[in-house]
């Protein structure tokens, strides 16, 4: 890669995270402290993914980075035949692999008799759906995280598909704004650079998954109200035979 083009690259995350870090949130709440989550709600956020990494180098984007305990983001070199001992030591045991079809020739599960392999098809453009993929990630990072393992998600740079994927795990999972998970990711990896139509998406995602959260609760709590009333009926019941029980 050019000079020249490194630094475009540059200038141009330099300015995103301009746009998507600020010291307050939209509704006026700091972006330290309680992690910007309902605490109620979900999760709290880690406190190993509150605190930047390294001093970042550019040399560290070819590199993996732990976002959060057991979850890691980087480009295709981390995961490539010659990284299986570094994979190892990190405790890899999950891989999610994001190519486009034409690329699958050279990003591809070098070890797919070491490690569990989600791949997905994704080509890095604007007008990519990359939203369908987003339950589907993260239910594999849940599973292998409640499992004990640890997961690679990885594209070909590791700046924009597979960014993409790990800002809308981090959003659902902490119930973040794109803009918060987009500060704490990118604190651990300073590269990130999702396509604007990703950052489009990631945009709408916010509503879709804090609908659904709602809908969920709603459900689970029209099932408690049912069991109460069923445990209520039952109470009912047993006092209504009382009397006859004694008049016998």
């Amino acid at each position: 890669m050019s000079e020249c083009l490194s630094n475009r690259l540059y200038c141009k995350n330099h300015s995103l995270s301009t746009i998507m870090s600020t010291t307050k949130t939209e509704q006026g709440q700091s972006l330290e402290g309680t992690g910007g989550n309902d605490q109620d709600e979900y999760p709290q956020i880690p406190i190993e993914a509150m605190t930047p990494h390294d001093e970042w180098t550019y040399t560290m984007r070819r590199k993996m980075q732990e976002i959060l305990p057991g979850l890691y983001l980087g480009p295709y070199s981390a995961a490539s035949p010659s990284k299986l001992e570094s994979l190892l030591e990190y405790g890899i045991t999950h891989i999610v692999c994001v190519r486009q079809d034409i690329e699958a020739h050279f990003i591809k599960p070098n070890f797919p008799d070491r490690f569990q392999y989600l791949v997905l098809d994704i080509a890095d453009t604007a007008h990519e759906n990359i939203i369908q993929h987003f339950q589907k990630v993260k239910i594999y990072i849940d599973d292998a995280l409640s499992s004990r393992g640890r997961v690679l998600v990885h594209g070909n740079a590791g700046i924009s598909r597979s960014a993409a994927l790990v800002l809308a795990y981090m959003m659902e999972t902490y119930g973040l704004t794109l803009r918060r998970a987009f500060e704490i990711v990118q604190r651990r990896r300073f590269c990130i650079i999702p396509n604007e139509g990703f950052l489009a998406q990631l945009r709408e995602f916010e509503p879709i998954y804090q609908a659904q959260k709602t809908l969920r609760h709603g459900q689970q709590s029209s099932a408690r109200q049912r069991s109460k009333r069923t445990i209520h009926q039952m109470d009912t019941e047993q006092t209504d035979e009382q009397p006859d029980a004694m008049d016998s």
